[in-house]
């Protein structure tokens, strides 16, 4: 049962990119399959590394306000790129269970990065990115730029991909981008294993019939 005197969520994300598209994910809590949550979100100081070395320490005192914890950064730019998304999300949740969150804390590794999760076939995307009306489509220039290959729907390289499709329209990189395409592209596409990781823990968490929603 809810702790009525604490609030729902406390998320800690590694940047704007990703505090952005969070919030654009929390606002459609019917399509991730939970109640609606009290949540806030902080981003750390030192990015992605920040949250690998530093996530025990930074959330420790807030570990009597919130109910539950979640950490989200990108692999690429933690540091530990030698380690795979698993062992990374494991090393992190340790700290945080040894700071005193126990077993109400999980760590969210996207691979390579943020941009794994915005990237689809979905027409939002192109809108988001300015490439509404452009000839070629945003797909085909893709791959005519080969940053996605024929028969891919993420290109291998995400971010890379992304900052250059906006170079080509001129549209100016924001974080309002990614929040505009998480609040409207489907999420039933999504088969990234760190989405799905996140959408199976929030519904551990907040599921639709909890009575004290």
């Amino acid at each position: 049962m809810r702790n009525q005197n604490r609030t729902d969520l406390i998320i800690l994300a590694s940047d704007k990119d990703v505090e952005f598209a969070l919030s654009g994910l929390f606002s459609r809590s019917e399509s991730l399959g939970i109640r609606h949550v009290g949540l806030d979100i902080f981003v750390h100081p030192y990015h992605d590394s920040g949250c690998y070395k530093k996530s025990g320490e930074f959330l420790k005192p807030y570990q009597n306000h919130y109910d539950h914890a979640l950490v989200v950064f990108d692999r690429e730019g933690c540091g530990y790129e030698d380690c795979n998304r698993e062992k990374i999300e494991e090393t992190v949740e340790k700290d945080l269970s040894v700071s005193g969150w126990n077993d109400r804390a999980r760590v969210i590794v996207i691979d390579p990065e943020v941009e794994m999760w915005i990237w689809s076939d979905s027409p939002h995307v192109e809108n988001a990115l300015g490439w509404n009306g452009q000839n070629p489509s945003l797909k085909h220039w893709l791959v005519s730029q080969h940053y996605l290959s024929e028969g891919q729907i993420k290109p291998t390289r995400p971010k890379e991909s992304l900052e250059a499709a906006l170079r080509k329209v001129r549209k100016p990189r924001s974080p309002s981008i990614y929040k505009q395409i998480a609040e409207k592209v489907s999420l039933n596409k999504c088969v990234d294993s760190s989405f799905i990781k996140l959408k199976e823990t929030l519904q551990s968490w907040f599921p639709v019939n909890d009575a004290c929603s």
